[in-house]
């Protein structure tokens, strides 16, 4: 897009993208990183923040869904890419024509990912997930010798390959939970019982953003960075983007579509949960929560406009909300700054999951398609 738009749009600084991933590079020094660009990456565009992450050196990506893995390859992106959220009849075989490496999670996935591997005439690329206590996907350890038994013989027929052992925490982004190291614990016995069975796996990981940065126990060859690549905390306890040296990549902004003074006593937006309790002035941001401004923070999501940070004056709407300028003035047209950088003072995408009783990793996923994304730096 060569003209910046008037209404909202989300700016992302590609560059912020690759100072990212160097960073997290720099805390997992012996292990490859595989930037997650799920989602959209998380809001951020999927296409162009995995070219940024390769450009600075993340060996693999990471998909959700099967349609992401092949949007990426359809695009030319190369190298490793790997998906591991899979339901019956899913393009198993369009997958393993395209070398992706697919997630199974029990017994039922790898006879799909076999058939699909004999119909296209080659050897699928599979990554066994062990659930080792998250209880959401993966195989539970009671269940792993039957896969890992199948997956050697299925292997030893030449249908597929497994190329990694991988698992997810639940709770990496608590530091001292007792469950991170019961997991890992787990993982490691589930991971050599695997091996003994036969599987020489290309990579073994557990990591997420929160391990990658905090546990290095846990790297062992790839860790796997989501919300980090972006410069979003992965949680407040962690500290904030810049004290894990990271660099916000997406700023949020608007125009104002109309500034006006009104009188004490006047009711504002739905509900009139506001009530103006003076004459003030009164701006108008053009973005609601069909751009994925979240409703549960009206009355309290942070904008800068005119150097100061302001808060929703009553209900966010579906596709505007009002802020109260008190006194200041503005100008139609002018900027708002819905969140970035706090080292820039601007509002952040974590004051705002605060604001909405949420987390940072909704606020930027969940900005819409109608926002326009605007690249600098690439």
């Amino acid at each position: 897009m060569n003209e910046t738009p008037t209404r909202v749009y989300a700016e992302i600084d590609l560059d912020a993208v690759r100072e990212n991933v160097h960073a997290l590079r720099e805390r997992a020094p012996r292990a490859e990183l595989m930037a997650v660009v799920k989602s959209n990456a998380y809001g951020h565009g999927a296409l162009e923040c995995a070219r940024a992450a390769q450009e600075a050196g993340a060996a693999w990506l990471g998909t959700a869904t099967p349609e992401e893995a092949l949007a990426l390859r359809a695009a030319g992106i190369r190298g490793r890419i790997m998906c591991w959220l899979w339901t019956p009849g899913g393009p198993w075989r369009e997958a393993v024509e395209a070398d992706v490496d697919v997630a199974v999670s029990g017994m039922w996935a790898l006879d799909e990912v076999r058939a699909a591997a004999r119909a296209a005439g080659r050897t699928a690329r599979i990554q066994l997930k062990a659930d080792t206590g998250l209880g959401r996907n993966g195989c539970q350890p009671a269940d792993w010798a039957e896969l890992v038994g199948a997956a050697v013989a299925a292997q030893a027929e030449g249908t597929v390959r497994v190329t990694g052992v991988w698992s997810h925490f639940a709770c990496a982004d608590e530091p001292g939970h007792p469950s991170i190291q019961l997991q890992l614990t787990a993982f490691r016995d589930m991971l050599a019982y695997a091996e003994k069975e036969g599987v020489d796996p290309e990579v073994r990981h557990i990591a997420n953003s929160p391990a990658t940065l905090t546990l290095p126990e846990s790297h062992f060859d790839l860790v796997r960075c989501g919300i980090a690549v972006y410069g979003v905390s992965p949680a407040p306890e962690l500290g904030t983007p810049a004290q894990l040296g990271l660099r916000p990549a997406m700023t949020l902004r608007a125009s104002l579509a109309l500034v006006k003074t009104v009188p004490a006593g006047h009711g504002v937006s739905y509900g009139h949960h506001y009530v103006t309790d003076a004459e003030t002035n009164l701006a108008l941001i053009p973005a609601g929560y069909a751009d994925g401004i979240p409703r549960h923070a009206s009355g309290r999501g942070p904008v800068l406009v005119g150097g100061t940070v302001r808060h929703v004056a009553g209900r966010v709407a579906m596709d505007q909300f009002v802020v109260d300028l008190g006194a200041d003035t503005a100008r139609v047209g002018d900027e708002a700054v819905i969140f970035g950088d706090a080292e820039r003072g601007e509002p952040t995408a974590e004051d705002w999951a605060q604001a909405a009783d949420t987390i940072a990793y909704e606020i930027v996923t969940r900005i819409g398609g109608r926002v326009p994304r605007v690249y600098l730096g690439g």
